[in-house]
């Protein structure tokens, strides 16, 4: 078979170090195996083809950011008030409405971090919506 000349833009001569653990070197030789593919072809096509998640905008950033300073003192009150149980105290707060506002704070923290994809899916189905009434 005669060898094809490829275009200079697609040969591959360049070669990008990437610092694995001996786990994850074995965890690659084995599904490039199991896939029948080398190492090499396993890696681009995974780097490549697969979309990349979308980047928080930086209110989104900054509010989650806070969430989580926000939940840290919760985990705090809550502790002190747990103790305060055990010692037979008086707590500083109710226990059962810390744990609603940190699973609150929680679900929060989730919502913004999935918000900037929900955001765009929305838009892209009301401009659709807008051209298929304009059509008609």
């Amino acid at each position: 078979m005669a060898n094809r000349k490829q275009s200079k833009a697609l040969v591959r001569k360049h070669i990008f170090p990437v610092r694995l653990s001996d786990i994850e070197l074995e965890m690659i030789r084995m599904k490039s195996q199991d896939a029948g593919m080398s190492a090499s072809e396993l890696m681009r096509r995974n780097a490549l083809m697969r979309p990349l998640p979308k980047r928080l905008s930086k209110i989104s950033l900054q509010t989650y950011w806070e969430l989580g300073q926000i939940g840290n003192n919760l985990n705090q009150l809550v502790k002190a008030t747990n103790t305060a149980i055990k010692m037979g105290r008086t707590p500083p707060a109710n226990p059962e409405l810390l744990r609603e506002l940190l699973e609150l704070l929680h679900q929060c923290r989730r919502d913004i971090a999935s918000d900037d994809v929900d955001d765009d899916d929305s838009e892209d189905e009301e401009e659709d919506d807008d051209w298929e009434a304009d059509e008609g």
